[in-house]
């Protein structure tokens, strides 16, 4: 078999540049999918009687405009309903609003006087020198007491014990801390600074977020292929082999699937040591019946003693379904019991933005795309993408190829 356009994943990424070529007219293309649906950590399935998204939280945000209306394209504005965030961190018997360094005037009067003494002798406010180790430079950014009473836990529970491992390169977005502005915010009783990501943000009124990637699959099912594993790239030929023995040639390989899944042939030696140093981190899903009694969308739980990091409360932004389910990264299973009714576990849930890891990827890419293979997404391109920034980059790359 031979394709002009083989593509590889059908979650976001994937089925948008199916959807664009389609939309310009292409009909050679191929698009490969593991799993017996699509949607990728997008899917949902029926659970308790509503649909439950086993990927974790995910949303549309209302940032990407031109994302949204090519979305709509599939599942109508008409069919969304759209919220102001609601998101909490339990914190001692509180439950702060989201970011916790805006909110600390929500605590008790003495731990805001604790939190506003340590904000004061931050490195950041100080004017020290920026360090580059993940947890000195955390301590820098925020204090030594946001750092050990979230920031470390939480991150520890999200992405493993050695945060030490990782570069901080992604987190230059956090603004410096403020001593001035945290201050004002507790004599005014106010949050100062800059809002959360998802400040706003999109579910459909009657489906999981799963329904979106469904119908984008359907209007590709032609050119689609359902429960069919990826087995190797052979670079030099261009021919990807499936684990039943399938062959395909390809003129243009966009590939939106962990590069560690597959094996590589054709390719330099370095190449493979470089794919060998990506890690990831696996998230079980565990999904409970009783009802929770808060408005908020999700809780952020930095509690060590908890083995989870995170609870979407799902009736508040899926009217008539019922429940909460819980997000535990898979090294931190053993710290539980099964008690949910349903649980799902994603091998694949976030990449981890480890020291020297976007040197790495920008070698592949570049080596890969010269070969007319292209990385794309969360996967292809190793980056906590998500899935409206995921669709905007396949939109672009659409247009390129």
């Amino acid at each position: 078999m031979k394709k002009k356009y083989l593509i590889l994943g059908a979650g976001p990424a994937g089925l948008t540049v199916a959807n664009k070529l389609k939309e310009k007219g292409e009909t050679d293309f191929l698009l490969v999918e593991k799993e017996k649906e699509v949607g990728g950590l997008c899917r949902s399935e029926k659970v308790d009687g509503s649909d439950l998204d086993i990927g974790g939280g995910h949303i549309l945000d209302v940032r990407r405009p031109e994302v949204n209306e090519f979305l709509f394209g599939f599942m109508p504005k008409e069919e969304w309903n759209i919220f102001n965030r609601d998101s909490k961190i339990h914190y001692k018997n509180s439950y702060l609003d989201h970011p916790f360094e805006s909110n600390i005037w929500q605590m008790e009067l003495e731990d805001q006087l604790d939190f506003i003494e340590s904000i004061s002798k931050a490195g950041c406010v100080k004017g020290e020198p920026k360090p580059e180790k993940f947890v000195e430079w955390i301590n820098w950014k925020l204090g030594e007491k946001v750092t050990e009473e979230y920031m470390l836990p939480y991150n520890q529970k999200m992405f493993g014990e050695n945060l030490d491992q990782l570069g901080t390169y992604w987190l230059e977005k956090l603004p410096d801390v403020s001593f001035r502005e945290t201050l004002q915010s507790c004599l005014e009783h106010k949050p100062y600074g800059k809002e959360p990501g998802h400040a706003q943000f999109y579910y459909p009124k009657e489906y999981g977020y799963g329904e979106l990637w469904l119908r984008m699959g359907k209007a590709v099912e032609e050119n689609l292929l359902l429960d069919t594993t990826v087995s190797l790239l052979d670079v030099e030929n261009k021919i990807v082999e499936m684990s039943d023995g399938t062959k395909v040639e390809f003129e243009t390989l966009v590939t939106t699937i962990p590069w560690t899944c597959f094996e590589i042939e054709g390719a330099d030696d370095t190449i493979a040591e470089k794919i060998s140093t990506l890690k990831h981190t696996s998230v079980d899903i565990e999904y409970f019946g009783e009802e929770l009694d808060t408005t908020s969308h999700w809780i952020y739980e930095p509690n060590p003693e908890l083995s989870y990091h995170r609870i979407l409360v799902r009736p508040n932004f899926f009217p008539g379904s019922k429940g909460y389910w819980t997000e535990t990264n898979s090294d931190r299973i053993h710290l539980k019991k099964r008690e949910g009714s349903y649980h799902y576990l994603n091998e694949y849930a976030y990449p981890l933005n480890t020291i020297g890891k976007n040197e790495t990827m920008s070698e592949l890419l570049s080596y890969m795309k010269e070969r007319s293979v292209i990385g794309l997404g969360r996967w292809g391109e190793w980056q906590h993408y998500n899935s409206d920034v995921t669709v905007k980059l396949a939109m672009e790359l659409s247009e390129k190829i």
